[in-house]
């Protein structure tokens, strides 16, 4: 049984690795990986992209997303802090209250039946947090009761958070 080479278990790294864990060979800075599921360059870049993906979204909001922000921002609504374009895991929820563990979700006609946003509502759901779904056209036709809809929301107790997977009894 040979053993492997020390530089199998390392991968190239361009930039090098924040603190720690590098070794120079031939002049290439190599990083150790890391056992699936942990903290590898891989998430870490895929936080960066999430990250950068919901600053363009903030700028670049639709008219419904700017009218209900103009709502939920500065804690206009009965002193409730909303944060807008908020990575989640691997999603990006257009409004959420973190403090009440409320998502916001503002939806044109291309969501209508759309499995990913069952999936995707059942995985935040699944995190501890509720998710309110309106229509584009409810927002502006309707916004006395889509407004009455998000307080009674706020205003409900919260259940208590699930524990992660590693930690259920």
């Amino acid at each position: 049984m040979t053993s492997p080479s020390p530089r199998s278990r390392f991968a190239r790294v361009d930039p090098p690795p924040l603190k720690g864990g590098g070794a120079i060979e031939s002049n290439t800075l190599v990083a150790p990986l890391t056992p699936k599921g942990g903290r590898g360059v891989g998430e870490r870049g895929t936080k960066d992209i999430l990250r950068k993906h919901a600053k363009r979204m903030r700028s670049d909001q639709t008219p419904t997303e700017h009218r209900l922000w103009q709502i939920l921002r500065g804690k206009r609504l009965a002193g409730y802090k909303f944060k807008r374009q908020l990575p989640i895991d691997r999603y990006i929820v257009h409004f959420a209250c973190p403090k009440q563990r409320l998502i916001i979700e503002a939806d044109g006609g291309q969501h209508a039946e759309s499995m990913r946003d069952v999936r995707r509502d059942a995985y935040l759901r699944s995190h501890g947090f509720r998710v309110l779904r309106f229509w584009n056209s409810d927002i502006f036709d309707n916004e006395e009761g889509v407004l009455t809809s998000i307080l009674s929301a706020l205003e409900e107790p919260l259940s208590p958070t699930p524990l992660p997977r590693g930690e259920r009894g």
